[in-house]
């Protein structure tokens, strides 16, 4: 009987062992991330549409947001696991308890514009003006960077919503505004005037983030996500827009998104590193607007493994 008991014993042992080992190697495969409608976003909307995050056996559940306090929204409340976003975002959110860690950067280009009727065509003459921005974000940041190396002052408006900003400088209600692409050329097609870039001044603050969680729990699904994505990219620079420009505006893009990718060429990067000057600049800055108050290492917010 003892030698029954003991087999048995012997046996169930087993089975747990292999069930935990089982439940030990499952990942989900599941990933429901935030954009907004901007040039950043394309890879990753090209690697849901042409199949690429599926090939990599991963299901990416997209969300786009209109403005990023909205997508902050959804962070806060667990209904995203990854987002587009920027170093600031990445700090404020864990200076909040949301941990999250930047990942890898983006592809951006953010453009400064004065509206069409304002004869603004120089910093000196945006001195004092009406610019609207996103408080807290990569926005006010970029305005804030090329205002000081301009020695101007400008005065904020707060527009949250893209639309609205880009009507507002359209019809000479502000006199400047901070756009990314496609948005920024739309804009100078109907007579608003480019007066800067982030390129120009080697401004570069925006990131690709994922909670802490996922990272733990599902490293192989991130991974797989960035293969993705730099599949999408050399799609994406060896491919007419036209073959895959439609499926943006199911994002909320607009229209003449195929124009403006066909027409500028655009050749998008592989997902990198963020520097660490970069960063140490955010820092500084996010700390200045008092959204934080904690003094981030580099690594305490940042892991770029899942790109290597």
């Amino acid at each position: 009987m003892k030698k029954i008991l003991s087999l048995t014993l012997a046996a169930l042992l087993s089975i747990g062992l292999l069930s935990g080992c089982t439940k030990k190697t499952e990942e989900n495969k599941n990933i429901r991330f935030g954009i907004l409608p901007a040039e950043s976003a394309i890879p990753i909307i090209v690697a849901k549409e042409k199949g690429f995050f599926e090939k990599e056996g991963i299901n990416v559940d997209i969300t786009t947001f209109t403005s990023p306090n909205d997508r902050n929204i959804a962070v806060q409340a667990n209904k995203l696991d990854g987002i587009i976003a920027d170093t600031m975002t990445a700090l404020s959110l864990n200076e909040g308890g949301f941990k999250m860690k930047i990942t890898s950067d983006i592809n951006e280009d953010f453009k400064l514009l004065t509206s069409p009727k304002s004869g603004i065509d120089s910093f000196e003459k945006l001195n004092n003006k009406k610019v609207s921005i996103v408080p807290n974000f990569v926005l006010e940041y970029i305005m804030d960077e090329m205002a000081k190396k301009n020695n101007i002052k400008y005065e904020t408006v707060v527009i949250p919503s893209f639309q609205a900003r880009f009507e507002a400088l359209l019809s000479n209600k502000i006199d400047g505004v901070i756009f990314t692409e496609p948005q920024a050329t739309l804009l100078a097609s109907q007579g608003a005037k480019v007066l800067a870039t982030s390129k120009e001044y080697k401004l570069k603050a925006g990131t690709i983030l994922f909670n802490n969680d996922v990272l733990s729990k599902q490293p192989n699904t991130v991974k797989n996500f960035y293969k993705a994505y730099n599949e999408a990219v050399e799609y994406i620079n060896k491919t007419d827009a036209k073959e895959y420009g439609s499926v943006l505006t199911k994002y909320t893009f607009p229209d003449a998104i195929v124009p403006y990718l066909s027409a500028n060429g655009k050749t998008y990067e592989k997902a990198q590193e963020i520097s660490s000057e970069t960063f140490k600049n955010v820092l500084e800055w996010t700390k200045s607007k008092n959204m934080i108050k904690k003094d981030y290492k580099f690594e305490d917010v940042s892991d770029f493994k899942f790109i290597k």
